[in-house]
Order: structure tokens, then sequence, then C-alpha cells
């Protein structure tokens, strides 16, 4: 981790620098004094020996010569004097280890063996026999008297100085190796430092912390890039900002809009849906027995119409019917630039207006169905009357009570479309009073008393109730229990029962119309209160007539006007209840 840091990369590169620098100086200084040592003992030497041919040269004392030649001496050499005469003397040295040379082996060495014959003077290095230990030696002939001068050293001195020399260059590489790497710790964390800081503040931006602030610890580029980070930061926290509010908007106009909206890339990857989407995506997985994966899928339909969008780039809609549902999808391209990125999908659910179509469509059938008989009654026998088929008063005042019926019964069904429309409409006004229970239970009981009679069925009222009165508009409730009793009795066999009840619960009235007749199909139950439902068969009424089978229709609107409910409950030859509640104003019978 250490080498991929800033402060690493900075050191090494500084440490490698230096050390390539003092590594090839090192060498040529090594290689410098080496060669300068080498040339200071060769002139040292040669100096001697020129001192000494010189003392030879103007003085003929032998003694003289040799007591100034051994005083002259560098005390780790040794002096050689060769005389004319063929004397030969040579010095002590304080170099134990340096061996003494011979007259013989200066005459087998030709280039000592020229200063010998007054030829030239030499500087060279020899390795001394039986000793191998190698010198450095210079000669000199002695010009007018003849003779040489010889003296020489061992290079073991040289090579001490130049391995002291080689110490001072490797310690203060040494040296200039640490302060370096003390200077580059230094100017990379001077460097790294405001770096460091920035990449903590470029962590905490990426984790959603737009108020982090660099601090600008210097005025060159670094804190020019410490104040452009800064700038970035606030800039970041503006846009964040406007694209959180501008999510939250579109994701407040999605959720309220009542349309799905589903948005799909190329490769049919849902991206975007809002909640009716979502239902229309689980009720296609419950149908297509998909489990429902932990990312969305997109259905087979989707699929299909992205491609037909695609290949055609125009906007396409489709219907299809999931779970009893019928759903309109309106899917259009979405562009970038001129490339078509993906689809939007707008699903609409069309149930109701289809089912209203359907109502609509089944109402002008079923109104045209209910004035066609009667008009043709009525057409029909006004024909005879007119052409005299009746022939006797008597018959022609049956065809014309029939003709009074028929148009009576028209009536009563346009006034309850009329009524059922206004209901519908909401046009329905309640002229609420504050009404008896028993008084007005009574009275509506009473009109059935006669038909029950007739029938031999038997008519109970029950009244379980500790109010004595309850607001409601009076008219319109006898009007629901009028039509519910009517039914009852109609449909219920001889020497049954119908039982009227009035029960108290806690915030509300239950009135309860059981009969014990021949009771509804389990599929008609779900249907009664629709408008023009009729029964199978088995429901129809004893007397044989029928109804609009719009009365049950319009009981369900006046109780909802009072904010109550209605519901019913049945089986087939065991009889009918039918139950509606009412909320009370409570008033504490005497």
């Amino acid at each position: 981790m250490f080498w991929r840091s800033v402060v690493g990369k900075l050191w090494f590169t500084f440490l490698l620098l230096v050390s390539v620098v003092l590594a090839i100086l090192s060498f040529l200084l090594l290689q410098f004094f080496q060669n300068f040592n080498i040339v200071e003992a060769e002139k040292d030497l040669m100096q001697t020996a020129t001192k000494i041919t010189v003392l030879i040269e103007q003085y003929d004392d032998r003694d003289f010569i040799i007591e100034t030649a051994d005083r002259v001496k560098d005390l780790s050499s040794r002096i050689v004097i060769l005389f004319d005469d063929g004397d030969f003397w040579i010095s002590d040295s304080t170099d134990d280890k340096l061996p003494a040379i011979s007259r013989s082996w200066i005459a087998s060495e030709n280039d000592l063996r020229q200063v010998m014959e007054q030829e030239a003077q030499v500087k060279k290095q020899k390795t001394i026999p039986d000793s191998n230990d190698e010198v450095m030696i210079v000669g000199k002939p002695v010009e007018g008297k003849g003779g040489a001068v010889y003296v020489y050293q061992s290079l073991r001195a040289v090579k001490e100085t130049t391995e002291q020399t080689t110490q001072i260059i490797l310690i203060s590489a040494g040296i200039a190796i640490v302060l370096t790497t003390v200077f580059a710790f230094f100017l990379s964390t001077r460097i790294t430092s405001p770096l460091i800081k920035m990449r903590e503040g470029a962590f905490e931006l990426a984790r959603g912390e737009f108020n982090t602030k660099v601090p600008i610890l210097t005025h060159d580029e670094i804190g020019e890039l410490a104040m452009a980070f800064n700038r970035m930061g606030r800039q970041l926290k503006f846009h964040i900002n406007a694209l959180r509010q501008e999510k939250e908007q579109l994701y407040s106009i999605l959720s309220s809009m009542a349309d799905g909206v589903i948005t799909m890339n190329r490769k049919s990857e849902i991206i975007v849906t809002n909640p009716p989407a979502k239902k229309f995506l689980e009720d296609w997985y419950y149908e297509n027995n998909v489990v429902q994966p932990d990312t969305l899928e997109s259905p087979t339909e989707l699929k299909k119409l992205l491609q037909e969008v695609i290949e055609s780039e125009k906007e396409i809609s489709r219907e299809i019917f999931i779970q009893g549902r019928s759903w309109v999808i309106i899917m259009s391209p979405l562009y970038d630039q001129t490339y078509i990125r993906g689809v939007v999908a707008v699903i609409r659910d069309m149930t109701e207006e289809r089912k209203l179509d359907q109502l609509r469509e089944d109402f002008i059938a079923n109104v045209s169905h209910e004035l066609r008989t009667p008009i043709s009654m009525l057409q029909g026998y006004s024909e005879a009357i007119v052409d005299d088929i009746a022939e006797s008063k008597q018959e022609k005042n049956d065809l014309a009570k029939i003709i009074h019926e028929e148009s009576l019964r028209m009536g009563r069904l346009v006034n309850e479309l009329l009524d059922l429309a206004r209901m519908k409409a909401g046009h329905i006004s309640l002229n609420r009073e504050n009404v008896k229970l028993e008084l007005f239970l009574k009275r509506i009981v009473r009109k059935f008393k006669g038909l029950c009679e007739s029938k031999e069925i038997q008519l109970i009222s029950e009244l379980n109730v500790n109010t004595a009165s309850i607001s409601i508009d009076p008219d319109r409730i006898e009007q629901v229990l009028t039509n519910l009793i009517d039914n009852a009795i109609n449909h219920t066999k001889d020497n049954g029962s119908v039982i009227v009840s009035v029960n108290e619960q806690s915030n509300y009235l239950e009135f309860s119309i059981k009969d014990n007749g021949s009771g509804i199909s389990q599929k008609d139950l779900a249907f009664v209160f629709e408008r023009f439902y009729k029964a199978d068969k088995s429901r129809k009424r004893k007397n044989g007539k029928t109804g609009t089978g719009l009365g049950l229709a319009i009981a369900k609107n006046i109780v909802e006007a009072h904010n109550g409910t209605i519901s019913v409950q049945s089986k087939v030859n065991e009889g009918t209840t039918f139950t509606f509640r009412l909320p009370k104003i409570i008033e504490k019978a005497e």
C-alpha cells in the first residue's frame, strides 16, 4: 500500500534519482582519486629521485650523499643508488613488508636497465620476485657521472589512501541519501497533505456529505485545486438537491396518477413504475403463474409491443385482459436524440368504462324489452277495439281495462327509471323527520295484512329497540320496506311466514325482512341490486306478474342516501333475508 501512495512514489523517485547521481559521481570520484593518488605518489618519488641525482652530480662524497639521501626519502619508501663504478646502495624503510631489490633484478628488467644505461627515466609498477608485493618504482639516470637512482614504495600505501577516500565518499553518499529521504518525506508530505484532505473530502462527497470543505493550506496550484474542490462540492450539492426535487416531484406526479406508467429500456428491463403499474404487474404474475421476482420482470405482451415500437418508431396501443379486468396499453418511444433508448407505457384500467358501456347497452336493451310488451299489448287491444273485434260492451270494457293496466305499468316503469336516474346522478333529496319507530312500523305492516290473509301467509313484526325515534325520510324508507315486504310475500309459499324485525346496535338500527320462500340461487345473488335484475323461474311472483327489476336498485340507492348499507342472504328453497342498516339519532324511550 505504501508504494501506491503519492508519498511513497515521490520518496522513491527522489531516492532513486539521488542514488543514481551519487553512484555515478562516486564512481567518477573513485577513479579520479585512484589515478590522482598514483600520480601524486609517482610525482613524490620522482622528486626524491631528482634531488638525489642532483646531489650526486654536485658532490663526490658518497657518505654525505648516502646520509643526505637517507634523510630526504619518505619513511615508507626505499632508495637504490647505482654509482658509476658499479657500487650498489639501498636504504632502509619503516615498512617491514617492503622487500629490498637486487642489482640483478634491476638488470633483468629492460625498462629499469635503460635508466642504468643513461637512456631515460622511468615510472613503473612492478611486482618484486619472491614476495608478490607490487611496488611503484621510478628511476632517474645521473647525468655526467653515470649511474642511476631508483626510488620505490609499496602500492599498499596508495591503496590505503584510495580506500580512505572511498570510505569518505561512501559515507558522504549515505549521508546524502539520508538527507534526501528526510527531504523527500518532508516535501512529499507538504505536497500530499492537501491531496489526502481532498481524498477524504471526495469520500465524504461520495457518501452524500456535500457540506464537506477542504482546508486551503497553501496559495499555490494545490491551494487553487482545494478551492476548485470546495466549489465543486457546492455545485454538486446544488445540482443534487435540484435533481432530488425533480425526482420527488416526478414520483409525486406518478404516484398520484390513476393510470399506470412503466418505463423500459431496449433490453425490456423495467426502470420506473408507479402503484397502478405495480398492481398490473402483480395481476400479470398471478395470471401467468410467475413467482414474483426480486427485480420486476417485463410481461410478454410489453416485450412484444416494445419490439414493435422500436421497429416502427411509432406509438402503439393494445388492449389485454388480465384477472377479469380490461387494460389498455399505450406505448411511446423515448428518444436519445435520434436513437430510441427505451419506451414509456401508459397502462389504463378500462374495466369500469367497458362495464359502463355494457351497462348502457344492457340498459337500452332492458328498457326496450320492458316497454315492448306493454306497447304491443296496447297496440293489439286498441286495434281490437277500433276494428270492433270485441262485440259486447263487457268485452270492450275488459280490453280497455287491460289497456289501462298496461299504461299504468308503463308509467310506473318510466317513473322508476326517472327516480333511479336522479338517484344515480346524486340529485335525490331527503326530507328528514323524527319518525316514531313503533307507529311507523305498525302502519307499514298493516298495509299487507289483507294480502297476507288472502294468501294464508303469517306476517310477523318485531321491534327490539330502546330508541323511540329516528331521523329519516319516512316516504323513502317506506318505499324500501314496501318493496322488500312485497317481494317477500310474493315469493313465499302458502302457509309460510314473513318476519319484519328492527334490532338496535351500538351506532345503527338494523331492519330485517326474512321469508321462508323459494330463495335466490348463488349465481344470481350477487346481482339482485342491479337494474332490471330478474330472478330465475323459482323467484317469479306467484300471481304470474313480473316486476320491472328496478325495485331493489331503487331501494339500495335510498338506503345509501341515508348513509346506510343493504345486504341479502339466501338459500334456495329455504328462504331469503334482506337487511339494511341506518345510522340512528338516539332518543331514549319513556
